[in-house]
């Protein structure tokens, strides 16, 4: 089934009239059309009983006719109002709609006053559930482009772990990781690359720089792709020569957190047990107080993306979801560590996509 239609569907068992999608990523699930529209208005709307339409800047309309989307795409321009376009669509269309789903995480209060003031009186829903419970699972064919982008990640780490050498810079490294990228077709990374190291580590958001690989180093990287519109995301912490005990004990302590939550993954598990699984690990280890963060999110189109694997979340997982499992242990006094998997949830168990190895690995100087 289209999303349109599962969408259209939706409008008919709640008796909404219409549905105005403004998120990028939603808008490219819905149509295929992939777009950065930065300020200016993008959006789908879909109706209950009348074909949808696209709207986007009209430079852009050719390139939704080459996405695949096979109803009307109305262009504006930058000295139009967008909404008069919008508008003109929608009575083409019929009636005005009464009762409209929307975005509220996403459309702005400006937005939405000016719907108010177009649509008269409607009665605006939110949509942002409909469109999660969607995303959150996978076809195959969306299946397919995720493990590609962890093939494309675990290459990264490679490419990374390979560049390691004493005196090189944390950017240095991570310009040849991307530069790889680039050389293998990846038009964008999913996110700012991440490689930290020595102290630095200790971060779990830090931020690459000039800081120079000493021996004794761990490195973290913390990167992911976009292959065909969907995100990878991995994290690998890797030692450059001998690591000290205290370093190997927190290292072995975050695989085996880890490996705990993944090996928990299977339909009808909530979200706060594989969160739990990992923070027992830690928190019997000693070492409770230095994992500050959720064990993930789920994963897809956008990197980040429904649900939110929390300790509090009590959503039980399905066949099809993908998400990450990420803990860490950062203690500024020996160093930070994180490991990170993008797992899919299969009818009885779990599929690991990242398959860089999560042993210890050792650059010899």
């Amino acid at each position: 089934m289209s999303k349109v239609k599962e969408i259209q569907q939706f409008l008919q068992k709640e008796n909404l009239d219409a549905a105005f999608i403004t998120t990028p990523d939603n808008v490219f699930y819905v149509s295929g059309f992939q777009s950065d529209p930065h300020e200016r208005l993008l959006g789908v709307m879909v109706f209950k009983d009348a074909e949808p339409f696209v709207i986007c800047p009209l430079m852009e309309v050719p390139d939704v006719k080459t996405a695949g989307w096979s109803y009307d795409a109305v262009g504006h321009e930058d000295t139009d109002d967008a909404w008069d376009i919008v508008m003109e669509a929608v009575r083409k269309r019929g009636e005005l709609p009464a009762s409209i789903a929307i975005e509220k995480s996403h459309l702005t209060v400006e937005r939405l006053e000016r719907m108010n003031e177009l649509f008269t009186g409607a009665k605006f829903v939110r949509l942002d559930e409909q469109l999660n419970g969607m995303r959150n699972i996978k076809s195959e064919d969306e299946l397919n482009n995720l493990r590609k982008a962890a093939e494309l990640a675990d290459y990264a780490i490679e490419v990374g772990c390979r560049e390691i050498a004493e005196g090189k810079t944390e950017l240095e490294i991570l310009m040849a990781i991307e530069f790889e990228m680039k050389k293998k077709g990846v038009q964008k990374m999913s996110f700012d690359t991440m490689v930290l190291s020595g102290p630095k580590t200790a971060s779990p958001h830090g931020t690459p720089g000039d800081r120079k690989i000493q021996k004794g180093d761990f490195i973290l990287f913390d990167l992911g792709v976009v292959y065909n519109g969907y995100c990878s995301d991995i994290t690998r912490t890797v030692a450059f020569g001998e690591p000290t005990d205290a370093m190997r004990e927190i290292y072995e302590t975050v695989r085996k957190a880890e490996q705990a939550a993944v090996d928990l993954v299977r339909p009808g598990v909530k979200a706060m047990e594989i969160d739990k699984a990992a923070r027992d690990v830690i928190d019997q280890a000693g070492y409770g107080e230095y994992f500050t963060h959720r064990i993930g999110h789920g994963l897809g189109i956008s990197v980040h993306e429904f649900p939110s694997m929390t300790g509090t979340n009590e959503f039980a997982l399905v066949e099809g979801m993908v998400f990450t499992i990420e803990p860490g242990i950062y203690n500024p006094a020996v160093t930070g560590v994180r490991i990170e998997d993008d797992v899919v949830v299969t009818a009885d168990g779990v599929e690991v996509l990242t398959k860089f190895p999560k042993e210890l690995q050792i650059i010899q100087p």
